[in-house]
């Protein structure tokens, strides 16, 4: 299947694609916050680079979030307006998802946590279990956290290992890093690679699992917009 993946969750825009005679291609550009300039030539670049036509995409994949408001906005509007003019699903997945997916695939186990960044001093995180032979069983559900309140969640595991990616746990590394036996990877997944987001798509469409319809696709912003929470802060009572 010719896929391509979008991912503009966090400050990185990623986009990856894969042709189905195996010909497969990543692009990110991190710490510039371009989402809108990046998007679209960093896509057309690397569906030339593989040999693609636009309309010859079969299904899209793309970061729902949590993360950056904007991030999600430019990442989601993208994939359905595409899916919408060649008339193709889109395969949604989260980011704590991917980030997770990324780090057991690195050949971590045990207690992966991931974190992504949501200002104003919080962050989205989601820890998970991954055994020896991939099996992964999820312990914490996705949430917002203060740093001090994720902290505090990480110390009822009695001081196992807790391998933590994402640019959420770098930002609070020392706030984690307080608790025995959590440790933050500062070099490296940082952000949603494009590629696992593109791999755990073609899984899933591999596993039957349908694309669903462009209409249907919403960002997962488990909080309300920045611009609405500072409206409510100033508006009188």
């Amino acid at each position: 299947m010719n896929i391509v993946a979008i991912e503009t969750a966090t400050e990185t825009v990623g986009v990856a694609v894969r042709a189905n005679d195996g010909a497969e291609a990543e692009l990110t550009l991190t710490g510039r916050r371009r989402h809108v300039e990046s998007l679209t030539p960093a896509l057309e670049h690397l569906l030339g680079q593989v040999g693609l036509r636009a309309a010859e995409v079969e299904a899209i994949a793309v970061d729902l979030g949590p993360g950056l408001f904007t991030g999600l906005r430019v990442g989601v509007s993208a994939a359905k307006g595409l899916a919408q003019a060649l008339g193709i699903g889109v395969i949604g997945l989260s980011s704590l998802d991917v980030l997770l997916a990324a780090s057991a695939g690195s050949g971590q186990t045990g207690l992966l946590l991931a974190a992504v960044d949501a200002r104003r001093g919080e962050v989205f995180a989601a820890l998970r279990d991954v055994d020896g032979n991939g099996t992964a069983t999820d312990v914490m559900p996705a949430g917002l956290f203060a740093p001090e309140a994720l902290a505090a969640e990480l110390t009822r595991f009695g001081g196992r290992a807790i391998h933590a990616v994402g640019d959420g746990a770098v930002r609070y590394a020392d706030q984690l890093e307080s608790v025995d036996g959590v440790f933050v990877r500062r070099v490296g997944l940082q952000f949603p690679p494009p590629s696992v987001l593109l791999s755990l798509a073609m899984a899933q469409l591999s596993a039957g699992e349908s694309p669903v319809a462009a209409a249907a696709v919403v960002p997962i912003y488990m909080r309300a917009a920045d611009a609405i929470s500072n409206f409510a802060q100033i508006s009188p009572s």
